[in-house]
């Protein structure tokens, strides 16, 4: 059972670098057509990078087809995956977009700076020159902005 929890927790963590890496890599270069739709103003509920939740969605659904059966490492990987993507839909859609008014302003300086280091990220309208690509990891540098902002 801790090993199940282990790999569950590895595989959060080893989502915030990959989400790094193809949000800095892929989503602002070869699939900027797509990602391109986060960075412009609408007034819709949904945006084009709305189906890149899917590539994720399908490797944990794959995780849990194959390891479903036996319970092995494959399906703990798909939890730590789908784990992942509701923290992504509750901090980055919910939070930071605001989709759906749940959330007020907040006192929490992690959370002021998560919200500050997104902003700095869509400062930049084009695919190039942004900054801040994690979604929960925060730079030092967003944490001495979100104190000196109370």
């Amino acid at each position: 059972m801790l090993t199940n929890a282990a790999i569950v927790l590895g595989t959060f963590i080893v989502m915030e670098l990959v989400a790094w890496a193809v949000h800095k890599y892929v989503l602002h270069g070869p699939l900027w057509n797509i990602h391109e739709s986060h960075h412009k103003p609408h007034n819709h509920p949904f945006e084009l990078n709305d189906v890149s939740f899917a590539f994720y969605g399908v490797i944990a659904a794959l995780c849990f087809i194959y390891g479903s059966e036996t319970m092995d490492y494959r399906f703990w990987i798909g939890t730590g995956i789908s784990l992942y993507g509701a923290a992504y839909f509750l901090v980055h859609d919910l939070f930071i977009h605001r989709r759906l008014k749940l959330f007020g302003k907040t006192k929490n300086t992690y959370l002021r700076a998560l919200d500050i280091a997104h902003k700095v990220h869509h400062k930049t309208k084009g695919r190039d020159g942004s900054e801040s690509f994690g979604m929960l990891w925060v730079h030092p540098k967003f944490f001495k902005i979100a104190r000196r902002k109370r």
